[in-house]
């Protein structure tokens, strides 16, 4: 005889989890108590945005879902904005909510209210279990359908009595070959209409978007490019698939690129803000387009496709590599190289100039890259210094760089680094803070400290929602910014109230002895670093 917790979690051990991440709750207990018998270590947050982040960053980092428990009431809507994170993503994660007993549905019992229907918009499935017998078969239809076209999130509601009435290995139903290995392929006749495009155009380009993330053929891009070099550009958690050395591979040129191209590759990334939705003026006006993505209904909107392929992306690029041409990247790849090129230089001469007192954040940036292996996962959450160590941090392989995606939520880093750190305990992590998204949970620094997990994060500190204070400054004038100011915290003396190291940095010099001693400390460490302005994203939107 198994009690309920006890089978969700041989469910869950049955499909490879080893940690889930929770803030203990009295509805999940049975659970906790299943996971210690079937060996799964249960990793415990202060928040339970951060457990979903963890299940998140977990997927992210292992390529498989991620688990979430989170207890009834304010536990499930405390772990609404991880989840609408991770669907907006498209990351497969598996949050398991509590419930109060089903025979006190409606009758108020502590914590009571519809997790199901709160979750229904946000997942791509949302269900009560309603029988001890069902509960690992509840289980397996939430990881098929959390990885079945185009990954997401799954809500399992898991009332207590459920979890706490018993039941025997023949009561139970454990289902068998329950979900295909197979992904979607492209069809002949599309890849020949692609072909034919791609053959005829003179300045192709690709934009390659987080569902290459989940493809099998991990070389797929590589061989593509090398029978026709393009310029590449990678979003999202398709950073990583080429080497930041790959002659192909652009970073700061994509608008340039978008306004000469001919041909557009677009792979598994919509028409959102993050390409200006495919519009006329930041795209040419004749560009011929091909779509490929996993979602059939994302072929075509925001603006119209001539080729659209509903497929792996994987999948499409080995048969395209097939299908095309051989040919070289010719004078249009040169000029995007040496657009390129020339904003690099710019940079890098930001960056010779920027050891000043407090130093420039792209400067600063530059010193953390020096830490950054090649099995390094680097992780940000923030906005202004984000994205300044997001085109200066080298990323070598998928899965070694988060952000919170399109939905752009703060306050994911301390569950990322906690999950990519447990998933790769090898690789050195490195959390890149805004001083105003640590004050969202930089308390789970408390909870990397205790259960040892050892992160190394740096906070950019310019006391200033920087990214929001600059577009309100241009609009309406500097002094009509409120809520965007805030003090120069010392949010290192903060770490090392709650156990790890703290670091606190204003000088080049001092910037150079914390980063070190912050790397070589055993125990989590937080470096502080006061930041100077810069120019460097200048222009940047904020919506």
């Amino acid at each position: 005889m198994l009690h309920g917790g006890r089978i969700v979690a041989r469910a869950l051990k049955n499909e490879g989890i080893t940690h889930v991440f929770t803030l203990c709750g009295g509805h999940i207990q049975n659970i906790y108590d299943g996971c210690l018998d079937e060996g799964i270590r249960v990793v415990d947050t202060r928040h339970e945005q951060t457990a979903g982040h963890a299940a998140d960053g977990y997927a992210r980092v292992t390529g498989k879902p991620g688990v979430a428990l989170v207890t009834a009431g304010p536990g499930v809507t405390d772990v609404v904005t991880a989840v609408a994170n991770a669907q907006r993503a498209g990351v497969p994660m598996i949050c398991i909510g509590g419930a109060g007993p089903v025979a006190y549905k409606h009758m108020g019992s502590l914590q009571d209210m519809d997790h199901v229907e709160l979750m229904k918009p946000i997942t791509k499935w949302s269900a009560t279990v309603t029988e001890t017998r069902r509960l690992e078969e509840f289980v397996t239809t939430a990881f098929r359908v959390a990885t079945t076209g185009v990954p997401g999130p799954v809500f399992l509601e898991v009332p207590l009595d459920i979890l706490m009435n018993f039941a025997t290995d023949q009561q139970i139903i454990r289902p068998t070959q329950y979900r295909s290995e197979l992904t979607p392929s492209p069809s002949k006749e599309a890849i020949e209409a692609a072909a034919k495009l791609i053959d005829g155009a003179e300045r192709p380009m690709v934009i390659c978007g987080s569902q290459l993330r989940w493809s099998r053929d991990k070389g797929a891009l590589e061989r593509f490019l090398a029978k026709r070099p393009m310029p590449a550009f990678l979003n999202g958690m398709a950073r990583g698939a080429l080497a930041p050395s790959h002659p192909c591979f652009m970073s700061r040129s994509r608008r340039a690129a978008l306004a000469g191209a001919d041909v557009v590759i677009v792979l598994g990334t919509p028409f959102d803000f993050r390409v200006d939705y495919g519009r006329e003026g930041t795209w040419a006006k004749d560009v011929k387009v091909i779509q490929i993505d996993l979602d059939p209904e994302e072929l075509g909107r925001n603006r119209a496709v001539d080729v659209g392929i509903p497929a792996d992306s994987g999948h499409a690029l080995a048969a395209l590599e097939q299908a095309i041409a051989k040919k070289d990247g010719g004078d249009w790849l040169a000029t995007i190289r040496a657009d390129e090129e020339g904003r690099q230089g710019k940079m890098r001469a930001e960056i010779a100039s920027g050891a000043t007192s407090p130093p420039n954040p792209l400067w600063v940036c530059s010193e953390l890259a020096k830490y950054v292996q090649d099995d390094t996962i680097v992780i940000g959450d923030g906005g202004d210094f984000v994205a300044t160590a997001a085109y200066t941090l080298p990323i070598r392989w998928p899965g070694l760089w988060m952000d919170p995606g399109p939905l752009g939520t703060l306050g994911v880093g301390p569950g990322y680094a906690m999950a990519a750190k447990l998933a790769r305990p090898e690789s050195r992590v490195i959390l890149v803070y805004g001083d105003g998204s640590f004050g969202l949970h930089g308390l789970e620094f408390e909870a990397m400290a205790r259960q040892g997990i050892k992160v190394v994060g740096v906070v950019g500190n310019d006391a200033c929602w920087t990214q929001i204070y600059r577009g309100q400054r241009d609009i309406f004038g500097a002094e009509r910014t409120p809520a965007t100011k805030l003090a120069y915290t010392r949010y290192d003396l903060v770490a090392e109230a709650v156990g790890a190291k703290g670091f606190y940095a204003e000088t080049p010099d001092q910037v150079k002895d914390a980063l070190q001693k912050a790397f070589e400390c055993p125990e989590p460490a937080l470096v502080n670093v006061k930041i100077g302005s810069s120019d460097f994203r200048k222009g940047a939107i904020s919506v």
